[in-house]
């Protein structure tokens, strides 16, 4: 298959290209191969998961045309480049990695090439799919019905008031909470009594600018 159509979709978000994004561009085809899906299958038929953001996550989304804003792709961030991909119908999922030793057998491949970013840049293009990938049968801890979830369905924190799509609220102690009521924020406020105010905030009527 040429991927230079692809590699050129992934450099163009980043003005080049890198040995990551071709990485991702050939993980994200191999694990599209071994699942069985691809551009012709429905999308919302496979759901890829990569552990990293960056440019590897670019190459990964060249190659699948999965994306966050399609709920087709996630990111559980492991700094690793690696990913997962699941059928939304069958169930199936497969965890692709590279090999351990990949950066290594790359050189092999451009010899002549004393630069190791380069030597990677070109060896990533051409080595086969099993030299350059582990590929593992895994099984989600998260139900894929549970990750993908229902549309439009809503529902508000019994505490901030904020709505919460996706199914992603939490049921403590009776109450109906979002995950930064519960305890689960990746965030934390300056001051408990404090609200946002925008510079402009003082243009506005009261009742515009405050929460519901």
């Amino acid at each position: 298959m040429n991927i230079q159509p692809l590699l050129e979709k992934s450099a163009s978000d980043h003005s080049h290209l890198c040995p990551r994004q071709i990485l991702g561009v050939r993980l994200g085809l191999l694990g599209m191969q071994v699942l069985g899906t691809g551009k012709n299958t429905s999308k919302k038929t496979l759901l890829v998961i990569v552990e990293s953001d960056g440019c590897f996550a670019d190459g990964v989304i060249a190659a699948t045309d999965c994306t966050v804003g399609h709920r087709t792709l996630r990111v559980e961030d492991y700094g690793k480049t690696a990913a997962t991909f699941v059928n939304t119908v069958s169930g199936q999922a497969i965890r692709v990695t590279p090999a351990l030793d990949i950066r290594q057998k790359a050189y092999a491949y451009a010899p002549d090439e004393p630069r190791h970013y380069f030597a990677q840049m070109s060896a990533y293009q051409i080595m086969p799919d099993e030299e350059m990938f582990t590929v593992q049968n895994v099984i989600l801890n998260t139900p894929v019905a549970d990750i993908i979830s229902r549309p439009a369905v809503r529902a508000n924190c019994s505490v901030c008031g904020e709505e919460i799509i996706n199914e992603r609220e939490i049921y403590l102690n009776g109450s109906l909470l979002c995950r930064t009521c519960a305890g689960q924020s990746y965030y934390q406020t300056q001051s408990s009594d404090a609200q946002f105010k925008p510079a402009f905030a003082d243009s506005f009527p009261a009742e515009v600018i405050s929460p519901k």
